[in-house]
């Protein structure tokens, strides 16, 4: 499996660079190395068919590490924000659809986990206590899939929008971005998302968001 590792000057991700949404992070490489093993099994439960083809190595050893990134404050407070240089490649029409295909597979994801909990009280996520309620982790990854599509290029939508009508606009936004027609600038001369970035960071997103819901529901 062909991962890249994104340094941060406290935390690590190890990113499965052919799999859009397996990312985990630890203080460490080796952490994060492990920590990306062992979430196999669960990543192919979430994503269901959409994960078939995927062969698990045996162990940290087996990963394939292609490229090591310096990380950022991004990295540090606990989200992957490097970016690959082929992730900056434009997609053929077969290579965009498997890749939305992946996409859609973590969002159901998460809608699943997020059904399974409803009614159920949750339990703290971590070792602090505390967490958002079922309600406010869903805003969250709703308002955090419109914000993707501004990262992308996306002009200005109204804010607020139905979930559905949120991932049609960052579908939309990815199409136009892969196909050149979102300039690599913003206006400000801030560098854009690519395409598969932004469909990475959604999917890393809403599958440790779903992670999240099932591991609190089993505390609660």
């Amino acid at each position: 499996m062909r991962i890249y590792v994104e340094a941060g000057e406290k935390k690590v991700f190890a990113v499965a660079i052919d799999w859009l949404g397996l990312a985990r992070v630890a203080k460490t490489e080796e952490d994060a190395l492990a920590a990306l093993v062992a979430y196999l099994p669960r990543y192919q439960a979430a994503l269901g068919d959409a994960a078939d083809g995927l062969k698990a190595p045996s162990g940290p050893a087996n990963l394939e590490i292609v490229e090591r990134l310096p990380g950022n404050k991004t990295t540090d407070f606990g989200a992957p924000a490097a970016i690959i240089a082929t992730d900056r490649s434009h997609l053929g029409d077969a290579q965009l659809e498997a890749a939305l295909v992946q996409l859609h597979a973590a969002w159901d994801a998460f809608a699943a986990a997020a059904d399974r909990a409803r009614g159920i009280e949750l339990g703290p996520s971590g070792p602090r206590g505390g967490g958002r309620d079922l309600d406010r982790m869903m805003e969250h990854v709703r308002e955090a899939d419109e914000g993707y599509s501004g990262a992308v290029g996306l002009a200005s939508k109204p804010v607020g929008a139905p979930w559905d009508k949120v991932h049609e606009n960052f579908i939309a936004a990815i199409r136009a971005r892969n196909a050149g027609e979102l300039p690599d600038l913003g206006p400000r001369g801030g560098q854009r998302w690519p395409a598969l970035f932004a469909m990475r960071r959604s999917a890393w997103h809403a599958l440790d968001h779903a992670w999240e819901l099932e591991d609190r529901a089993k505390r609660s």
